[in-house]
């Protein structure tokens, strides 16, 4: 648009500010309020001239795109083409406007939810670690096996001279859990206490100690005790361990966890198969500076995975070209679905509600197990951040929203099948 405010316009807010400032300003010679008009305006005419020209071009272009009803897809962009004292300004005001979107009958989509039971087998096998994670030793008189703990006595030596760091007694270790330089453990299974074995080893070529590494050394190792591990009893008594009344109530919270783990993971796949309809159901244009802008994010993520050694495999061999264009075109969907879900959202009311961020929040602040204070905290001083906790939700609520509309059958399978996707990595790229 070209817009052109009249000189007579902008005169007129001049002096009206150089009124305002007459008022108050302080110049020698004169009482306050009293400087004549003249004065004042020789003085700050020039200074308040900025001021009134922003004020204007910012006036001249709300009026511009609100007698229109436009929606703008980003900030306008605005250039001055004439202006000189006394004379009219003109100025360009150049924005691409947020296209008409017109939502398809989403109960013409069909989905299928997967849903699985919970696999009593894995109930048990949780039950089973948190028993062996509590499990208790006992001293046994036989050679040591993968697994126990022995108490030994060390000392490492180079060409048969101790070297610092490498002796310790009393040092309970368990065998098979690496903890220990490789093939140190190793060399301990089948001995017994009092036994007094020469182990030896090869130092990691990228060991701590620059002295030791990629060397070879030799440990004086006496056997002081061989201890079995031993599982707690999986009953009431394990339950409480963990903070729970009975053994029933600790299934319980097990089975519950496992069903979150599930419920998310078909809910990702549900979602992820809806966008994929509403993407092949949709296609107005999208503002260009909306999907650069979306563009530019994905690829500045790529450039720093690919700094860091982890690309995609699915991007790996790939030109710089080929990686360009598929990811344009990823950033045009992306931005399409998110001007759709917008727009069903507002025109459905959908709306995010106090209960929701504070849900959000307590979500959030469980990823940080013993520092859930700081998190609350963080939120509280920081509105751009508690902002950020919207968008996902409404997103989430404008999603079963549609999902509510759609014909979503569910469909049983097994843990496995429901998992296997997301265990071969093949998350989808617009979550």
């Amino acid at each position: 648009f070209k817009v052109v405010v009249p000189a007579d316009h902008l005169e007129t807010r001049t002096q009206d500010r150089l009124v305002e400032i007459a008022r108050t300003v302080k110049l020698p010679g004169f009482r306050p309020g009293k400087v004549p008009m003249k004065i004042v305006r020789q003085k700050y005419a020039a200074a308040i001239m900025g001021e009134v020209l922003e004020q204007a071009v910012n006036d001249g272009t709300h009026s511009a795109i609100s007698e229109r009803n436009l929606r703008p897809a980003a900030q306008p962009k605005v250039e001055i083409s004439s202006y000189a004292e006394g004379a009219d300004l003109e100025f360009t005001v150049a924005l691409e406007v947020l296209p008409e979107i017109a939502p398809m009958d989403f109960s013409t989509i069909s989905l299928e939810r997967e849903k699985a039971e919970i696999p009593a087998e894995e109930i048990d096998e949780t039950l089973k670690n948190i028993a062996e994670r509590n499990e208790s030793s006992e001293t046994v008189d036989r050679p040591a096996a993968t697994g126990d703990m022995v108490g030994i006595d060390f000392v490492g030596k180079q060409d048969g001279v101790a070297f610092p760091g490498g002796t310790a007694e009393g040092y309970a270790l368990k065998l098979g859990s690496n903890t220990f330089i490789p093939g140190f453990e190793d060399q301990l299974v089948g001995a017994k206490a009092g036994d007094s074995v020469v182990v030896k080893v090869t130092f990691p070529e990228g060991y701590g100690n620059a002295e030791l590494a990629g060397k070879p050394a030799e440990f004086d190792v006496a056997v002081k005790e061989v201890k079995a591990a031993k599982p707690a009893e999986i009953d009431d008594e394990l339950a409480k361990k963990v903070g729970l009344d009975s053994l029933g109530a600790l299934k319980g919270a097990i089975a519950e966890e496992i069903g979150r783990e599930l419920g998310v993971i078909a809910r990702t796949k549900v979602k992820r198969a809806l966008l994929d309809a509403l993407a092949a159901g949709h296609d107005f244009p999208v503002p260009s500076v909306m999907v650069d802008g979306e563009f530019d994010a994905i690829w500045k993520q790529l450039e720093a995975d690919r700094e860091a050694g982890r690309l995609d495999p699915s991007d790996e061999g790939k030109d710089d070209d080929t990686l360009r264009a598929e990811y344009k075109a990823l950033a045009e969907r992306r931005v399409r679905l998110g001007l759709l879900l917008a727009e069903v959202g507002q025109k459905n009311e959908v709306t995010v509600t106090q209960d929701d961020i504070n849900k959000a929040l307590i979500e959030e602040a469980r990823r940080y197990p013993g520092q859930e204070h700081l998190v609350f905290q963080y939120y509280k001083g920081n509105a751009e951040a508690l902002n950020s906790l919207r968008a996902p939700i409404f997103e989430e609520k404008v999603v079963d929203f549609i999902l509510e509309l759609a014909q979503v059958t569910d469909k049983p399978v097994s843990a496995v099948e429901l998992r296997k996707e997301t265990e071969e990595g093949e998350a989808a790229k617009d979550e």
